[in-house]
């Protein structure tokens, strides 16, 4: 099955443009007098298509890593740059704008709504664009099938469904504003090994399709799954490798990304 918008999949030259490049990312976070270097000279770049695990023990920095990445938060000092634009000084709410709709996220935790259905967690940022009801639940359940859930659990409380099922509404759920890069932290950190390898072959079809993918993770069995692993110790990259496959920035998403860098020029 092909995970994501159809109508975005161009085929086109592959370019040589990052959808990320961090340059010498430094992030300090300060308490009293004590200072804690959590990254201490981050350079990196992912290319649109590509599927990247980052992976380090807890304290290493990866998360801290993966929030910058995800405009939740800005580095000390260096410069990221997102589809060729240095956002790592932007104010809140371009950063905000920037989440919206060009990030989707998928996290450990599932962060949805306990009391809200499946189909209400799913539509709801389409809610907050705008986007009339029609359309959005048409949306919705285009991405849940391919997502892999029934629809006889459409209408269920997130609550009611297995660790699976709510990752499974997570990932439709990143997918709705049609993001340039899908961003999980720990996506199986809360479910059984199996379900976690049925996670990551969704993670898979997704960049088949297209899609950018940068899983954030402590475990060696999940990294494996990506095609790339980026491992961080001590706020440091200690190496950068490809799981044996050949690197190809995938032609629909380069060609997104040149869209809409032509729309800004």
């Amino acid at each position: 099955m092909e995970l994501g918008m159809g109508n975005n999949i161009v085929r086109s030259a592959v370019s040589s443009r990052h959808m990320i490049e961090c340059r010498r990312l430094t992030k300090v976070y300060l308490s009293g007098e004590n200072e804690t270097h959590a990254l201490r000279g981050v350079s990196l770049t992912i290319d649109p298509g590509e599927f990247v695990a980052i992976m380090g023990p807890s304290g290493s920095g990866k998360s801290t890593l993966m929030h910058i990445l995800g405009a939740l938060d800005t580095p000390t000092s260096g410069e990221y740059l997102f589809e060729s634009r240095d956002i790592s000084t932007l104010p809140d709410d371009e950063l905000a704008d920037i989440r919206r709709t060009r990030i989707g996220f998928v996290f450990q935790s599932f962060n949805l709504l306990p009391r809200a259905t499946v189909m209400r967690n799913v539509v709801l940022p389409l809610v907050y664009a705008g986007v009339s009801r029609e359309k959005r639940e048409e949306r919705a359940a285009q991405l849940l099938r391919q997502a892999g859930l029934e629809e006889t659990h459409w209408t269920h409380l997130s609550n009611q469904l297995s660790g699976g099922q709510i990752q499974r509404v997570a990932i439709a759920r990143a997918l709705i504003n049609d993001p340039a890069l899908i961003l999980a932290d720990e996506p199986t950190g809360n479910l059984d090994s199996q379900t976690g390898e049925v996670i990551m072959a969704t993670f898979a079809e997704l960049n088949e399709s297209g899609h950018t993918i940068v899983v954030i993770t402590h475990e060696a069995i999940v990294a494996s799954r990506a095609k790339r692993t980026i491992r961080i110790q001590d706020g440091l990259v200690v190496s950068d490798q490809h799981n044996g496959h050949t690197p190809a920035a995938h032609p629909a998403a380069v060609s997104d990304q040149n869209k809409r860098e032509k729309m800004r020029a």
